[in-house]
């Protein structure tokens, strides 16, 4: 893993990205040197073609399609579906160009063949990663302390595949007699250092997984020395952070928050993230007009009531917040006063509804809500007064999530599935804390990109 601003990033999928459009740069300038009048290292004067616009293009169009996530990695036919949709949609956009900016993309019919070209290259590039991530090589060797439920929290990691990058040499019981992880996994003590045994292992890491540190549960003398030695310490919260993008709420406490590198807020960054803000909807009111009007006469002609649907949200530091969406249900949903929770499927939704749910057309008047600072574009969404008291009577540290601006999209709703329970709240607010610890312009932008994914994937949809 790498961090750009407080955010982790998996190394092996920034050099996917790196070599990837790398390649599709050198496929550009060849296609154009083979078949046009473009050089790839001395262009004509008169044109304005640029290799790296293509090689710009179909990267963006991968990540759109999810290339640049582990979920590519779990069948062949998934990864034969999204890059044939990447690159369709890749030669449409490079045909349009060609008619509307010839100077800009001066390619015909032939350049097609670079398309072609280049989805062959992304499918064996995966393949070979793939191939890659299968050995032991280049993974680093982790050493987990801890036999209880915290440590078979990290075996499930690995058994779903999301401990990429990272090989569990074992678990280390620290006298410990009940073993929640297989037995077979399970290190027997020599009477050793940990040192010794971290250097005969090969351990470059350590992760604490232990729940009672009081009372000579850790043996900190040795776990010093290993730190000293040059290897990483990191506790629980620190590592489901870096590896699964969560605070686990059983690991952390109010301490640990308080003292934890984050948790922070400035003047600088409100005024940065409000700029952002102001241009960014400010753009996409002007551009989504036109599919806002359309939709309002849809949801008038199929049903009576209000085109906008408003509801009381609770915004930034507790404050109540009206909140503008297209109505997707009919009038009478909540017939007997009381909210109730999305259902999948749910029956009380429109046939213009449910459209315009699977699309996230119905959160577009929310940029409104943006543009007058109700809510930013990236936060934790917003929830009703009436669930937002249940839950904090539920949820340990469910109102430090209103310490940020809620936002149109999050780091919860483009890595979790819809919530609609108080177990899914839990599951969120992980992923929430998460985002309040380490909110920056380059998550923002992260999560941004991501909700394209969600978008066209149709992720969470209900």
């Amino acid at each position: 893993m790498i961090r750009f601003f407080r955010h982790y990033i998996p190394m092996s999928m920034l050099m996917l990205t790196v070599v990837e459009f790398l390649v599709f740069y050198y496929i550009s300038g060849f296609v154009a040197e083979r078949y046009g009048s473009v050089s790839l290292f001395s262009p004509s004067p008169d044109s304005l073609y640029k290799p790296w616009l293509f090689a710009a293009i179909l990267t963006l169009l991968n990540s759109t399609f999810g290339l640049y996530d582990w979920e590519w990695t779990k069948g062949l036919i998934s990864l034969l579906a999204r890059v044939g949709g990447s690159f369709l949609v890749a030669a449409g956009i490079l045909a349009l160009g060609a008619q509307l900016l010839p100077q800009v993309f001066p390619v015909g019919a032939e350049f097609l063949a670079g398309i072609i070209i280049a989805g062959l290259a992304s499918v064996l590039i995966r393949l070979l990663f793939m191939e890659w991530g299968k050995t032991d090589l280049f993974k680093k060797r982790v050493l987990v302390l801890g036999t209880g439920s915290r440590a078979a929290k990290i075996e499930e990691m690995v058994t779903t595949g999301e401990a990429q990058g990272m090989c569990i040499v074992g678990y280390l019981p620290l006298g410990s007699s009940h073993h929640y992880v297989p037995h077979d996994r399970v290190l027997e003590e020599d009477g050793g250092s940990l040192f010794e045994l971290a250097t005969r292992m090969r351990v470059g890491e350590i992760v604490v997984a232990v729940r009672e540190r009081r009372g000579g549960g850790l043996p900190m003398a040795d776990l010093l020395e290993c730190k000293l030695r040059g290897l990483h310490i990191l506790d629980l919260p620190a590592f489901f952070e870096r590896q699964t993008g969560i605070l686990p709420l059983e690991a952390i406490n109010a301490s640990w928050m308080i003292f934890a590198e984050g948790f922070t807020q400035g003047s600088t960054r409100d005024v940065v993230k409000r700029l952002f803000d102001l241009m960014v909807s400010g753009t996409f009111l002007l551009f989504t007009m036109p599919v806002m009007l359309f939709t309002g006469a849809l949801i008038r002609m199929e049903s009576k009531g209000p085109v906008f649907y408003t509801q009381e949200r609770i915004g930034q530091f507790g404050h109540p917040f009206t909140i503008f969406k297209f109505r997707s249900m009919f009038t009478d949903a909540e017939k007997d006063g009381l909210p109730v929770w999305a259902r999948l499927k749910d029956d009380r939704t429109t046939r213009v509804g449910r459209f315009i749910r699977r699309a996230r057309i119905d959160e577009l008047p929310q940029i409104l809500n943006v543009f007058l600072g109700h809510m930013s574009f990236v936060g934790p969404r917003p929830e009703r007064p009436y669930f937002v008291n249940e839950l904090a009577a539920q949820i340990p540290y469910y109102h430090a999530r209103h310490s940020v601006k809620p936002g149109i999209t999050g780091w919860a709703q483009v890595k979790f599935p819809y919530g609609a329970s108080v177990e899914d709240a839990m599951n969120k607010l992980q992923y929430d804390l998460y985002y309040v610890k380490n909110h920056s312009l380059f998550l923002d932008l992260m999560v941004l990109l991501q909700t394209t994914q969600v978008v066209v994937l149709g992720k969470g949809v209900r």
